[in-house]
């Protein structure tokens, strides 16, 4: 073998690996050491006060997770919020980016006023709205003013309405991002397409099923994907509104919050909430590669149909 070309070949070796190096530290200090930490951490029980001390258990955090009614509730909120926001905010992102992109007027000041909710905080966000749903809020007035409602609702603090008024907040406050990805995307779908369908006499609806969406399906599985995780990690809002109890009576109780409240809010737990956040991350991972599967699944079988 050419010792020069060994050489070289090494250098080129030392040169990537050195490119490779900051990224490959950051990763594993700040993802792959707390991930095995949180492995450990639940396995054992775990106390923090004064000095730390750990108690190995095994997988009964595990099993005590499964039996705890308080996280069947977290799971069954944070599930509900899931199948409600992530299809809304997708579907409203696409409709409103596709209406952006057809050539309105005004279409880059609509883009800039519709953006500007991405910008702003979610605790101010969520402030806002607390005020906007309250009971002598703009909301109720107007609904009380038309004789849709004989009498305010206080949706902050009724079971039945607290989940629904953070599921409104936050299809209204992440559609705006979304929408700005799938306009990236419509700019390179080529507009010789559009003119041959508008030729062929389909109209917008035709034009939309059959040219945009299967043609953005790449940037419509991220976006179902960080909607998807965004969605299971849902928690400042929640804890806001709820003051970080999940009230009223858990109706605001999510996954999240409740490995807050675990974590920080209760002694000895710090195990038993690590063992809740893996499980989390387990189904995240499970729909988001379930999500993507059949979102591709959908894709092919519009692209076999189409040839």
């Amino acid at each position: 073998m050419n010792p020069n070309k060994s050489k070289r070949k090494a250098k080129e070796a030392a040169q990537g690996i050195s490119f490779m190096l900051p990224t490959i530290i950051i990763m594993t200090v700040f993802t792959l050491i707390p991930i095995i930490y949180a492995l450990f951490l639940s396995l054992n029980k775990v106390s923090l006060v004064g000095e730390s001390s750990y108690q190995f258990v095994g997988l009964k955090n595990y099993t005590n997770a499964f039996q705890d009614e308080r996280v069947w509730i977290a799971l069954k909120n944070t599930v509900r919020y899931v199948i409600i926001v992530v299809p809304c905010q997708t579907i409203l992102a696409l409709l409103m980016a596709s209406l952006l992109n057809s050539g309105i007027k005004f279409q880059n000041t609509f883009r800039t006023i519709f953006f500007l909710p991405t910008l702003t905080s979610s605790s101010a966000l969520t402030m806002i709205f607390m005020f906007l749903f309250s009971l002598t809020g703009p909301v109720n007035n107007i609904l009380v003013d038309f004789g849709i409602l004989s009498e305010p609702i206080n949706f902050i603090n009724e079971t039945q309405f607290a989940l629904g008024t953070i599921m409104v907040m936050n299809i209204w406050s992440t559609v705006p991002f979304f929408m700005t990805i799938y306009l990236a995307g419509l700019q390179d779908i080529p507009k010789t397409m559009y003119e041959a369908a508008q030729v062929d006499g389909a109209n917008a609806w035709k034009r939309l099923t059959r040219i945009t969406v299967p043609q953005i399906a790449p940037i419509t599985n991220y976006v179902l994907l960080m909607g998807i995780i965004g969605c299971f990690q849902l928690f400042d809002q929640a804890y806001i509104i709820s003051g970080g109890s999940g009230g009223p009576n858990n109706a605001t109780l999510t996954l999240s919050l409740i490995i807050y409240q675990y974590a920080f809010k209760s002694f000895d737990t710090m195990g038993y909430a690590s063992a809740i956040a893996i499980l989390l991350t387990i189904i995240i991972f499970v729909v988001s590669m379930l999500a993507r599967k059949l979102n591709k699944e959908d894709v092919n079988e519009e692209g076999g149909a189409a040839s």
